[in-house]
């Protein structure tokens, strides 16, 4: 089965969704995280693998890093990272998601976002994504420690706030480091980004507030424990 979903993350309907304060608040707290994650291995060879939508990739080139950019096909890049292409500040790449056109460890680091929820073969993607890793690799994921427990009777609830959302799978932590154990990697580090779910931020409208509420509840150790989507990073063992 063609793994494609990063299609509609690459689409101009998508990146509204992350237009205005609320949006640019929502990348920033991704990307201060996801480059801290990296921290170990500065001016890596990164690939971003479904990254079509360009949400990381001007952090990763402002950090130095070395940034390819790897998709289901060639309409799956958003006009922004077709333009970085272009400028010859990272290489793009597109073919089957399940089976990527570069050798074994070829990367320093892989990344792969907005894009686990939404495919038909996680497991195999998370095998993937390992075997194109050098040292580590990062995802993110809903978890079902979170409000996406109930995610299913609130999708009409988060639709109507969000317009152009879509059905997504919710993991239990265990699935993910199962699949990364079985292609040799281990946890090193898990970032929960939000207590409170993005469709009620979005539904706020105002970045102050949503900081400040996430900011208390992250003092409060609620986002550690509670918080989705999950920021993890795995690192090569054998």
């Amino acid at each position: 089965m063609l793994e494609d979903a990063d299609r509609e993350t690459a689409s101009p309907d998508y990146a509204r969704r992350f237009a205005g304060a609320v949006g640019a608040w929502f990348l920033e707290v991704q990307a201060r995280t996801v480059l801290d994650l990296l921290a170990p291995w500065p001016r890596a060879r990164v690939l971003d693998v479904g990254g079509g939508h360009g949400q990381l990739t001007e952090a990763l080139l402002a950090d130095g890093h070395a940034v390819t950019v790897y998709g289901s096909a060639p309409d799956a890049l958003s006009d922004a990272v077709a333009g970085q292409a272009r400028a010859r500040r990272l290489e793009f790449f597109a073919g089957d998601l399940l089976h990527a056109p570069f050798p074994d460890r070829h990367f320093d680091a892989v990344l792969c976002f907005r894009l686990l929820p939404h495919v038909h073969q996680a497991q195999q993607l998370v095998a993937e994504l390992a075997r194109l890793a050098r040292a580590a690799v990062v995802v993110d994921y809903p978890t079902r420690r979170s409000a996406n427990a109930v995610s299913g009777a609130l999708f009409g609830l988060k639709k109507g706030v969000e317009g152009n959302t879509r059905p997504f799978t919710v993991f239990r932590d265990a699935e993910i480091r199962q699949a990364f154990a079985a292609a040799g990697f281990r946890p090193t580090a898990r970032r929960p980004q939000f207590f409170l779910p993005m469709a009620v931020h979005r539904a706020l409208g105002s970045a102050p507030v949503s900081r400040g509420l996430e900011g208390a509840a992250r003092a409060l150790g609620l986002t550690r424990a509670l918080g989705s989507p999950v920021l993890l990073r795995a690192e090569r063992q054998t």
